[in-house]
């Protein structure tokens, strides 16, 4: 099972209140872990004008203020963009598949700055992360259901509908779920 660019929708009663209703996007899975970004918690003390100026960047008069995310429990210093891949960034950008990229170096915030960089993008503070199996096994106890991820439900800006939003393109309703798992 390969997730990367595909969305994690938590499950009511996951037990980790850090992903309650969240949506992750799925940066890389392999046998060796996963690490994925939420798209749909703001972090609502930190504008990306404010960033800018505690990294020392000047914006020029016509540069972008993306969103700020809150992009999971480890790591809330660094930074990461995820991006539509029409910005290349050397060596700093990791294709999560045709669609999406993720750049985690200074040139894609100083070009958001200029005006410049990705078409479509947002800036998420710290990442969710797992372990050797860990994910699969969080699945596997119905922590998470997966979907398709598309650019209009990850670069939305309507963050507070994203996780029903997400539940309905694989056709379920948030009333319908249980936060008890079954075994047949």
């Amino acid at each position: 099972m390969d997730l990367a660019g595909k969305l994690l929708i938590a499950m009511p009663g996951m037990g980790d209140p850090r992903f309650e209703q969240s949506v992750v996007f799925m940066c890389a899975h392999s046998e060796t872990g996963a690490m994925g970004l939420i798209v749909n918690k703001p972090a609502t003390e930190m504008r990306f004008s404010q960033l800018l100026q505690q990294l020392g960047i000047t914006p020029h008069a016509d540069a972008r203020d993306i969103r700020v995310q809150i992009g999971g429990p480890v790591e809330h210093g660094r930074g990461f963009v995820l991006h539509t891949p029409d910005y290349p960034s050397e060596p700093g950008m990791q294709m999560a598949d045709g669609r999406f990229a993720m750049t985690a170096t200074l040139d894609i915030l100083q070009a958001l700055a200029d005006g410049a960089g990705p078409e479509r993008s947002f800036l998420a503070l710290g990442y969710a992360g797992w372990g050797p199996g860990q994910l699969e096994a969080e699945i596997a106890h119905n922590g998470w259901l997966t979907c398709e991820a598309s650019e209009d439900l990850v670069f939305d800006e309507r963050n507070a509908t994203k996780w029903q939003r997400a539940l309905a393109t694989i056709g379920v309703s948030p009333q319908a779920l249980s936060a008890a798992a079954g075994r047949a």
